[in-house]
């Protein structure tokens, strides 16, 4: 079996490399640092796998599974990567990548992940699950609030008082306690620091 590491560092490429070391079905590990390096030997090789990173210093990992896939290779793309927003995996899930994991897994989740995407099937990290999931919850409750009531949680977010929200807004203190209350109420949620950590956490993710 035949394994590409992209990454425009070469101590990351270097960590992966030892890591596979521990498999014996592992027969080549090729490494590339840019995305048309990364093309060319998939089109020579034809490696089983492709670890691909996101970010190739001002390249987008993403371009060398478009191209491959354009080229009708049959490789498979793991993207390791150390982002956690959402936009980068919802890029990542429009091509149809093979699996997706987080820089910070250990060696032997990666190895995991990598394993099964061999099998055919699609892995992904369960952080990236675990904020997709708090996401979803936190869309659902805030698709109850009115826009003002969105507009004073944003302000919320930036950790204003109402005094300082009521003159960002051009609307009564008064008028903003009430809106704190309402939200609060519809994202059942204790104090307004807490409303402050979920918009930020879902603007985020």
């Amino acid at each position: 079996m035949r394994i590409l590491i992209v990454d425009d560092h070469p101590l990351v490429r270097k960590g992966i490399t030892s890591t596979l070391s521990f498999e014996e079905d592992i027969e080549k590990v090729l490494e590339a640092s840019t995305v048309d390096e990364a093309v060319n030997l998939i089109q020579m090789e034809k490696p089983e796998l492709a670890i691909v990173d996101l970010n190739l210093g001002n390249e987008d990992g993403l371009d060398i599974v478009k191209s491959s896939r354009r080229r009708g290779v049959k490789t498979k793309f793991l993207i390791l990567t150390s982002s956690v927003k959402k936009e980068d995996y919802m890029r990542a899930e429009e091509v149809n990548v093979d699996g997706y994991i987080l820089k910070e897994a250990f060696a032997e989740d990666i190895l995991y992940a990598i394993h099964v995407v061999l099998r055919g099937r699609k892995f992904i990290d369960p952080e990236v699950i675990r904020y997709k999931t708090a996401n979803s919850k936190a869309d659902s409750y805030l698709a109850q609030l009115t826009p003002r009531e969105s507009d004073v949680l944003v302000e919320l977010g930036k950790g204003l008082s109402n005094c300082e929200i009521a003159k960002n807004l051009f609307i009564s203190e008064h008028t903003v306690k009430k809106h704190v209350s309402n939200i609060l109420s519809k994202l059942e949620l204790e104090h307004r620091t807490q409303a402050a950590l979920l918009v930020n956490h879902t603007v985020n993710f």
